[in-house]
């Protein structure tokens, strides 16, 4: 088998092959013309065979120069698209987060693209509020856990808060939790959970609790809600853009806590990369942001 020529060497040769001058292909890889030169014929000594024609009038490629030209160019090309291809799955972050925190992660996400378009990020949503990282290739997700001391790959978003929530409409019939009598319920959970909390913290008690209308999501139940089809029942840190947008309204002050929060994530044991450390700090601080709001 012939030792393969040095590739520094074939790099130079393509790029001299495509304007057939030394001094132009020097500037184009910030090099002196005589490095070029040198190159050139350090390669055509190694091949046995001239690769140039050199000419009063300049370059010209000899037959098997062009042969060698062709195939050089289809090498720095594969190598260029791995570079690019490659580079791009390795950069390109994989989140994953339940649906019933897309309301307050998408726009963040989509502002952050805006931001910070060298660090791109893949989100998959699922109905469920934890990740396996042994089973599920992300770099990161957002769970729904109760709030305890996490480890140190857990990074706190925000607690979850109950809360009614309707549409601005409603608000006018909303002067006080008993006035919820009169209302369609909409429940984000199948077992009305999160009402019958809120309800007891209000000191509350409602003979239409059990009727209303049912969701499998969270999200679902906020849609429905700012359509002005009844009051839903929510976590008051992830509404924050429906209420500036004034999908949706908060009728009451009350908001009661749950024992539960919202955590970004990462393997155990695996360090960041700098684009991830990055995100993650920065999705901390938009979280602290809308505590402090």
């Amino acid at each position: 088998m012939k030792r393969l020529p040095p590739l520094p060497a074939l790099h130079t040769f393509w790029v001299t092959a495509q304007c057939c001058n030394f001094t132009r292909a020097a500037e184009q890889l910030h090099i002196t013309q005589g490095a070029v030169s040198r190159q050139i014929a350090g390669l055509e000594s190694h091949l046995g065979y001239a690769l140039f024609r050199r000419q009063a009038r300049g370059l010209s490629l000899t037959e098997e120069g062009r042969e060698w030209s062709l195939r050089v160019q289809q090498v720095f090309g594969l190598i260029s698209d791995a570079l690019e291809q490659i580079g791009d799955r390795r950069e390109t972050l994989q989140l994953k987060a339940p649906t019933c925190a897309m309301r307050w992660l998408l726009p963040r996400l989509m502002q952050w693209q805006r931001e910070r378009p060298d660090v791109p990020v893949e989100l998959t949503t699922s109905v469920a509020y934890t990740v396996d990282f042994r089973r599920e290739s992300f770099d990161a997700a957002v769970v729904y856990a109760p709030i305890a001391e996490q480890s140190a790959e857990a990074r706190h978003l925000f607690d979850e808060q109950l809360t009614p929530v309707c549409a601005p409409v409603l608000l006018a019939g909303l002067q006080t939790p008993a006035d919820l009598q009169h209302q369609v319920l909409l429940h984000p959970t199948r077992d009305g959970r999160d009402w019958a909390l809120w309800l007891k913290a209000a000191n509350t008690r409602l003979s239409n609790l059990a009727q209303g209308h049912h969701f499998e999501t969270l999200d679902l139940a906020m849609t429905v809600a700012s359509q002005g089809s009844g009051v839903a029942i929510g976590d008051s840190a992830l509404i924050g853009e429906d209420l500036k947008a004034g999908r949706l309204a908060t009728p009451f002050e009350l908001k009661v806590p749950t024992g539960m929060a919202y955590y970004l994530v990462y393997p155990a044991g695996a360090e960041p990369s700098p684009g991830l450390e990055a995100l993650m700090s920065w999705l901390v601080s938009q979280a602290q942001c809308g505590r402090r709001g």
